[in-house]
């Protein structure tokens, strides 16, 4: 699919320049450009090899935006994006504070060039603090924000995967930054500087915990809480295959239907749902009965009721749920099932636009398509300044 390609999606129009880094930023990118943003990435030509690097084809947050090779080592690299910057509404770059200034693109010398410019920073521990230039990752952000405290069993916390910190507390935040960014520009006639710290977002993210937390309600022991695995009502138990159904009947008439289910709505030895102290005791007896039916046995018992009930799904089958196909949430593109463009829109749904990226194979196209001369992508090439090194 080329980059020519018409685009389609509530964001058509949006012209943003990325500066190619990896996590956060490019899914933010990713985001924006699924949705039919004008997103043009700016890889380094170390990086854009004459064959598809290994892993790249899988790398599925590269998806739907070209790519350009451009030596930001190299002056007229550095002009070459100065000059994108001139003509878009939005640049995102994922450095440690302090590399985009001393390379010449930082927010000053951008939005010289162009005052209405949402200058997007995806950061760790964020632009400012005595961290703030310290090397992480996810589990490091969602450890400082109390996250990774209040996840898994009792015994030690546990990473969920990187999605707390890069994703749901990086990427989103991101993309939400700059879009509450544009809207603001588009009345001010100014830019501003967005400091998406992942940090920040994965703190912002524990909102609704810190207020259970405050009220007394969620303590700092894990897997005694209601969210976190203690309640039995609201857990992932194993079935008699090995496979695994999830439970949440939190709320009392979801509870009872639960117990329904579960054969044990006469029975009059059961404690009280919100009895703590047998919580334990209660999940065993579940436990216990769950085993005794596969999976999908339970799935014809459960699902679609007010259980609160969905069997676990492992990422080489979830693609196959009757809801799934139904919603059309997987979609195959290139021969790699992957997750469609969220969320849906009526009137001027998003789409996959191309499949991965290739660092710099569209650097003529692309930057024919931002309004470069031909000569001038000639002058750039022979210069150094832009397309691949092997």
């Amino acid at each position: 699919m080329s980059n020519e390609t018409k685009r389609s999606g509530p964001l058509v129009g949006l012209k943003v320049v990325e500066l190619a880094g990896i996590g956060p930023g490019p899914f933010a990118c990713m985001l924006l450009a699924d949705l039919g943003a004008d997103v043009i990435k700016i890889d380094r030509p170390a990086d854009a090899g004459l064959g598809v690097p290994r892993g790249y084809e899988y790398d599925l947050a590269t998806r739907s935006r070209p790519s350009v090779a451009v030596d930001l080592k190299n002056s007229d690299g550095v002009e070459t994006v100065l000059k994108l910057v001139e003509s878009a509404d939005v640049l995102i770059e994922p450095f440690r504070p302090g590399v985009t200034e001393k390379l010449g693109l930082g927010p000053d010398e951008c939005l010289a060039r162009n005052p209405k410019l949402v200058y997007a920073r995806m950061t760790g521990f964020g632009g400012t603090g005595p961290l703030a230039k310290a090397a992480g990752h996810d589990i490091n952000y969602t450890a400082l924000s109390g996250a990774l405290h209040a996840i898994g069993p009792a015994e030690k916390p546990v990473p969920p995967l990187n999605l707390i910190g890069d994703y749901g507390g990086g990427a989103l935040y991101l993309a939400f930054g700059v879009l509450a960014a544009i809207y603001e520009a588009q009345r001010s006639g100014q830019g501003q500087v967005v400091d998406a710290g992942m940090v920040d977002g994965a703190a912002s993210l524990m909102i609704p915990v810190m207020g259970l937390h405050a009220s007394g309600y969620f303590t700092d022991k894990r897997a005694s809480n209601i969210l976190d695995g203690g309640a039995p009502f609201y857990d992932a138990y194993e079935c008699a295959d090995g496979k695994f159904v999830s439970i949440g009947a939190i709320e009392k008439k979801f509870y009872a239907l639960l117990l329904d289910k579960l054969g044990l709505a006469d029975a009059d030895d059961l404690p009280d749902q919100m009895d703590r102290e047998r919580w334990p005791e209660l999940k065993a007896r579940f436990a216990e009965i769950i085993r005794g039916k596969t999976r999908d046995e339970w799935v014809e018992i459960m699902e679609g009721t007010d259980v609160c009930f969905a069997p676990v799904m492992s990422m080489s089958e979830v693609h196959t749920h009757p809801h799934n196909i139904a919603r059309e949430n997987f979609v195959d593109v290139a021969g790699v099932t992957q997750p469609a463009p969220a969320p849906k829109f009526s009137r001027t749904p998003g789409r996959i636009h191309s499949p991965p990226s290739v660092p710099g194979e569209h650097t003529d196209s692309a930057l024919a398509a931002w309004g470069f001369a031909e000569g001038d992508i000639a002058a750039l090439k022979a210069s150094g300044a832009i397309g691949r090194k092997s």
